[in-house]
């Protein structure tokens, strides 16, 4: 299977609301990369705050975003389905955000596997919204077995 919907993506990753922040995944190319899918809404709850009269998204968001669609890729690249292992933050590195995401974008998350090895993976991630970059992070993660 090359994309899985909300659903699907909720039985790889442990996010629930307000925290899940990717609505599906596609294009999942095992070991290389995948691309997720965000609607972003003005019901998101952080725009209650950010900012009054001119809803933006958060930019750590938007990376987190992008971590949890490359949580997915590697899930389903590593064959851990129903293994009781979660994929962590470790760093993040070159994030830079170039345009604001406002209620009624459609997020496009391009992540891309940089590096594996056995517990840990560095992604190169792009968000793009109507063909335009506006945001970018290389980050690390490691797999590791869920708290008991």
């Amino acid at each position: 299977m090359t994309s899985v919907d909300v659903r699907a993506v909720m039985a790889l990753i442990p996010h629930r609301f307000p925290m899940l922040l990717v609505d599906r995944v596609e294009d999942i190319v095992p070991d290389k990369s995948a691309r997720g899918i965000k609607a972003v809404t003005i019901n998101e709850p952080f725009f209650a705050g950010h900012f009054p009269g001119r809803p933006i998204m958060p930019g750590v968001l938007i990376v987190e975003a992008l971590a949890q669609t490359a949580g997915v890729l590697a899930i389903r690249s590593m064959n851990l389905e129903n293994s009781n292992k979660l994929v962590y933050f470790m760093a993040i590195e070159e994030a830079k955000f170039r345009a604001p995401v406002e209620p009624g974008c459609l997020m496009d998350l391009h992540v891309e596997f940089i590096q594996r090895r056995a517990t840990v993976c560095k992604f190169a991630g792009r968000a793009v919204v109507n063909g335009k970059t506006v945001a970018e992070a290389k980050f690390t993660a490691m797999i590791a077995d869920a708290p008991a």
